[in-house]
């Protein structure tokens, strides 16, 4: 998922009752992150529009390993 800045109603409706919520960049505001945690633990990654010193914080790219599945965009 990406945001650009606006976490809207039906998006935090369809997560409701998930264990974990990805988000791939474009956060567009620390906002959404907290209104996300809310929801479920986040690991989130630094998009084109996460410019701010709040972005810092945020890899531009990660591998998620969940139970015994493993994603990742490096080869």
């Amino acid at each position: 998922m990406d945001t650009h800045g606006l976490l809207r109603p039906e998006v935090e409706q369809r997560l409701a009752g998930v264990a974990h919520i990805i988000h791939v960049g474009d956060i567009g505001s620390p906002n959404v992150i907290a209104g996300l945690q809310r929801i479920a633990p986040v690991i989130a990654i630094r998009g084109n529009v996460d410019t701010g010193h709040w972005a810092e914080q945020y890899p531009t790219n990660d591998v998620v390993c969940m139970a015994d599945a493993r994603r990742s965009d490096q080869t």
